[in-house]
């Protein structure tokens, strides 16, 4: 005897996905690699915190704790966004557009943005902050997707079909530049172009576009002294391993001191006030003191597991004709190899230093709250592709 739940609507009228049914949205690999990840950054997190929370807040365990919060406020958030149908995220594209551009304005007026080292990018909301950037990432993100499903023949065939939301993205990165945050503006506007890329733009034209911006990139970087010196010291840490080259020096003494299989979880000596951001921006140094390069290596295997599943999950959308759906899914797919890629590399030496968190590794909790909120949309687009396999109502394109 079969025994069936019928399930109430969601406040927009459509069918929430029934138990048995949301157990089929999530990718085996997708959720294992994730959880992965946010089990090994709440480890790191706890080890590369501790003295700093026990001078700072007189309890070792402050960020931890912090962090542990965020996880269960970013797991309720990603639950609604799970039950939200991919057709809201497309007709409601343009106000998410307007909501991460007030944001970037916002950040920017003195009293409402928060200032940390020099960068303005955070907006203080009660025991919050919350980072601009990446809220802005993620509206452009569903902006784009739905220009690309609108707008796909003008895309392919014409090159009037790219400059115009490269119009939107210049002044998304505009914004970004006065925080300044120019990590954000690599990630934005590699997303913006891999989504148009993987839509099926022209090859000679996408390339002639990339050339432009990686010339616009050059330019930036010289033009500015900061970013120059960023760059001159990436080049040569050890140079100035006291000032301009502080922080690569003491990340690759890190990687030196792990060796194969690291000091032992707990045993970081760089994050005894010698690495800053060590919870944060470098926590993939101390993982790599801790438990060596195998360790290092399980993290980027992880991280190629999670981002190659975003892509198959999004192709195959593709081929069923949920198109908006494989749009979403490139973008963050894209998203998360970007960043990963960048802090990473910044970490390793291989990439001059930027301000870019390691995607469910590093403590934040606007990064965490985006992340698991696109882990959750990747959810929902696999329980479309399902409904659509088995006739059942409810998928959207």
């Amino acid at each position: 005897m079969k025994l069936a739940i019928k399930v109430g609507f969601s406040p927009w009228q459509w069918r929430r996905p029934g138990i048995a049914t949301a157990v089929r949205a999530f990718d085996p690999w997708l959720l294992f690699s994730a959880v992965s990840l946010l089990a090994i950054g709440f480890l790191m997190i706890t080890s590369a915190s501790m003295e700093v929370s026990d001078k700072n807040y007189g309890s070792p365990f402050y960020h931890a704790f912090k962090h542990a919060a965020f996880m269960v406020v970013a797991l309720v958030v990603a639950t609604g966004v799970f039950m939200v149908p991919m057709r809201f995220w497309q007709q409601t594209g343009h106000w998410w557009l307007l909501v991460g551009f007030v944001f970037l304005v916002l950040v920017l007026i003195p009293g409402i943005g928060r200032e940390v080292n020099g960068s303005s990018r955070w907006i203080r909301l009660g025991p919050i902050n919350i980072q601009a950037s990446e809220l802005a990432k993620f509206c452009m993100m569903l902006y784009m997707a739905g220009y690309l499903v609108r707008r796909l023949d003008e895309v392919r065939t014409r090159l009037s079909g790219f400059l115009k939301p490269m119009l939107v993205l210049s002044l998304f990165i505009c914004l970004l530049l006065l925080e300044p945050d120019f990590g954000a503006v690599v990630v934005l506007g590699g997303m913006v172009l891999g989504m148009i890329f993987l839509s099926g733009m022209v090859l000679w034209q996408f390339l002639l576009v990339v050339l432009g911006a990686i010339a616009a990139a050059v330019i930036m970087v010289i033009s500015s002294p900061y970013r120059w010196e960023r760059v001159t010291s990436f080049w040569n840490p050890w140079a100035d391993p006291f000032g301009a080259g502080y922080q690569l020096s003491q990340a690759q003494i890190a990687f030196g001191r792990g060796e194969w299989f690291g000091l032992g979880l707990g045993n970081s000596v760089q994050k005894l006030f010698y690495l800053p951001e060590a919870h944060t921006d470098f926590v993939f140094s101390v993982l790599a003191e801790e438990l060596g390069l195998i360790g290092a290596l399980t993290v980027v295997l992880l991280f190629a597991v999670l981002v190659m599943r975003i892509f198959y999950i999004g192709r195959r959308a593709e081929e069923e004709g949920l198109r908006y759906s494989a749009y979403v899914a490139y973008g963050i797919g894209t998203m998360f190899a970007g960043q990963a890629l960048i802090n990473i590399g910044v970490n390793a030496g291989v990439l001059p230093t930027k301000g870019l968190t390691l995607p469910l590794v590093s403590y934040g909790g606007s990064s965490l709250l985006v992340c698991m909120s696109m882990l959750a949309i990747m959810a929902r687009i696999q329980l479309d592709r399902y409904r659509l396999q088995t006739g059942t109502k409810g998928a959207s394109a």
